[in-house]
């Protein structure tokens, strides 16, 4: 992988859905994860991530999701998880405004 693609995206790791099995750890051709000492995976040299997706697709526990950074180096928010990345500067977004429903009697 070339370096233009180091530092597009983040690591994130759920340590609470992590069993620490070390697989993401083992498959990492750059490095980037470690076990810490409560046996969990850590990022530890996220600059050297290159994008490959090894980490997320061999984590047995969905413990590892890889986000692309947006444009001010921050992390995308994935809608299916509610993470947000806690350097943002927008925190998390609110939920949309529930639509109101037609009334079927336009008369009342």
């Amino acid at each position: 992988m070339s370096k233009k693609q180091k530092g597009q995206t983040r690591v994130c790791v759920y340590p609470d859905w992590c069993k620490g099995c070390g697989l993401c750890v083992a498959f990492c051709p750059a490095k980037v994860l470690v076990l810490n000492a409560f046996g969990k995976a850590e990022v530890a040299n996220e600059d050297e991530c290159i994008n490959c997706g090894f980490c997320e697709l061999h984590c047995p526990d969905f413990a590892i999701a890889i986000k692309p950074r947006a444009r001010n180096g921050a992390a995308q928010p994935d809608p299916r998880s509610g993470w947000e990345d806690p350097e943002s500067e927008h925190g998390r977004a609110s939920p949309p405004e529930p639509t109101p429903e037609p009334n079927p009697n336009p008369e009342e």
